[in-house]
C-alpha cells in the first residue's frame, strides 16, 4: 500500500486525504490545529465536501489519521502540501510554506515526491521550497526526488464539481517529476492535465481567480452605475446571457470571499510588479471595485432607510447569510462581514441568521422567523442559502435589500 501525507487539512488538505484514502492510500493527515487533529481522528469532519460518514470510514480501515508533525509518520511515498498562503500587507506571506518544506526536508528519502498544491506567485516551487527541501534533506531534485507543483481547484460546496472529477493540472521540475506527479493524481482523480512546467502551473491557478476577479468587477460596477441611471442591471444581464457565444455570464453581489479571489490576483500584481517593475493594472481596478462593496452595500441600506424616514444609528437591521458563498459555513474573507463592521460603525443594531457560519464579534446570531423578520428595520440579504425561507422574507420583511436577487415584491429593492 502507497503512503501519503498531506499537510494542511482544510478546505483543500482534507478531502484530497479522504479521497486517496479511498483509493486504497495509507494517509496521514498533518495538521498544526490540535484542536482540529482531535476532532479528525474522532470521525468529525468540519468540511463540507466531507461527510463524517465518508472519514469514519476511512478511519475505521486503518487508512487514515491525522497527527501535529510530520515527524510522527515519517514513511511517506508522496507529500503533498495543501498549506493557507495569506497576505500580509499587500505581500504574500509564505511562512507556511517555508514551515512545512522545514518539517519534511529531513524525512525525504531517493525516490519520493513531493507536490505543492497552495496557490502562489510564479516560481515559488522552484525558487523557494526546492531550495528548502535539498537544504535541509541533502539531496537533490530531480535526481533523488521528485518536486512538482498542481494547483487546487476546490470549490467548496459544488453539487456538481469535486475533486475527483474536476480535471487536475498537473507540473513537475523534469520530465521524471511530471510523470511521477501525473501518477499519482491519475489514481485519486478522473483526469490530469500535464503542463510544461512549475511556472506554468502556478500562472494558471492565478490566471483561472484573475478572470473571475475582474468580470465580477466589472459586474460589480456595472451594478453601481445601473442604479444611478434607473436600469435594472439584473435584467440586463439576463438579457446579455441569452447569446450563445462569446459571453459568460457574472452576477453583482456584496464583494468577493474566500481564499481565492480577495488574494489570489494580488499574488500575480506582486509578482508582476516585483520582478518587472509594471503594474498590473486590471488587477488592481478589480481589487479596488470590489473591495468597496461592502461599503456601497451599507451606503445603499442607509439610503433605503432615510427613505422610509429612518436614521441608520438606532436602526435594526438583520443580516442574511454570514458565509462568502451560499450553502457553506466558508467564511474565510466574507465580505458579509465586512458589510456588518460598516453598518455597526454607522450606528445600526445588527444581528444575523446563517444556518452554516458564525457571525462576527458585535453581531447577534439569531433565528429566521416571523419575529425578527419584522423587528429589523432593514433585512439585507447577503448570502443566498437555499434553506433560507424566501417567502416568509417578502411576507414579513418592512425592507429587504437584497445584493443576491432572490427576494421580490414592492418591499424589496435589489443591488
Amino acid at each position: 500500500m502507497r503512503k501519503l501525507m498531506v499537510i494542511g487539512q482544510g478546505y483543500v488538505g482534507l478531502p484530497l486525504a479522504v479521497r486517496a484514502a479511498e483509493v486504497g492510500y495509507d494517509v496521514t493527515g498533518v495538521d498544526v490545529d490540535i484542536c482540529r487533529v482531535k476532532l479528525l481522528n474522532a470521525g468529525e469532519s468540519f468540511v463540507e465536501d466531507v461527510s463524517s460518514p465518508r472519514l469514519e470510514a476511512v478511519l475505521e480501515a486503518g487508512r487514515y489519521r491525522a497527527v501535529l508533525d510530520p515527524a510522527e509518520s515519517p514513511d511517506f511515498d508522496v507529500c503533498v502540501i495543501t498549506v493557507p498562503t495569506p497576505l500580509r500587507d499587500g505581500a504574500p506571506d509564505l511562512s507556511h510554506i517555508v514551515s512545512a518544506g522545514r518539517s519534511i526536508a529531513p524525512l525525504l528519502r531517493p525516490g519520493r515526491t513531493v507536490v505543492l498544491e497552495s496557490t502562489t506567485y510564479p516560481g515559488t516551487t522552484e525558487e523557494l521550497l526546492q531550495e528548502i527541501l535539498e537544504d535541509g534533506s541533502g539531496l537533490r531534485a530531480p535526481e533523488d526526488f521528485h518536486l512538482g507543483y498542481s494547483p487546487e481547484r476546490i470549490d467548496p460546496g459544488n453539487p456538481h464539481w469535486g475533486l475527483a472529477n474536476t480535471p487536475k493540472i498537473v507540473s513537475g521540475v523534469s520530465e521524471s517529476s511530471l510523470r511521477a506527479v501525473a501518477e499519482f493524481y491519475g489514481s485519486v482523480v478522473e483526469r490530469v492535465v500535464p503542463v510544461s512546467g512549475t511556472r506554468v502551473a502556478e500562472l494558471s491557478k492565478l490566471l483561472e481567480n484573475t478572470f473571475r476577479h475582474v468580470n465580477i468587477a466589472l459586474v460589480n460596477e456595472l451594478a453601481v452605475f445601473a442604479a444611478e441611471l434607473g436600469i435594472d442591471v439584473w435584467e440586463s444581464i439576463d438579457a446579455a446571457s441569452t447569446k450563445p457565444f462569446g459571453y459568460l455570464r457574472f452576477v453583482p453581489g456584496p464583494g468577493v470571499g474566500g481564499h481565492c479571489l480577495p488574494i489570489d490576483p494580488s499574488y500575480l500584481s506582486w509578482k508582476v510588479k516585483r520582478s518587472l517593475g509594471h503594474n498590473f493594472r486590471f488587477v488592481e481596478l478589480a481589487n479596488d471595485v470590489n473591495e468597496h462593496m461592502p461599503d456601497y452595500v451599507a451606503h445603499r441600506v442607509m439610503l433605503g432607510l432615510n427613505q422610509r424616514g429612518l436614521a441608520m444609528r438606532g436602526s435594526r437591521v438583520l443580516l442574511l447569510g454570514m458565509a462568502y458563498k451560499k450553502n457553506t459555513g466558508d467564511a474565510r474573507e466574507s465580505p458579509a462581514a465586512e458589510v456588518a463592521k460598516r453598518l455597526r460603525r454607522l450606528g445600526a443594531d445588527v444581528a444575523a441568521v446563517d444556518p452554516y457560519a458564525e457571525p462576527p464579534a458585535g453581531v447577534e446570531p439569531v433565528e429566521l422567523t416571523a419575529a425578527e423578520l419584522r423587528r429589523a428595520d432593514a433585512v439585507v440579504l447577503l448570502t443566498d442559502h437555499d434553506v433560507f425561507d424566501y417567502a416568509l422574507v417578502e411576507e414579513h420583511a418592512a425592507y429587504v435589500f437584497d445584493t443576491r436577487r432572490r427576494c421580490q415584491g414592492d418591499n424589496v429593492e435589489l443591488l
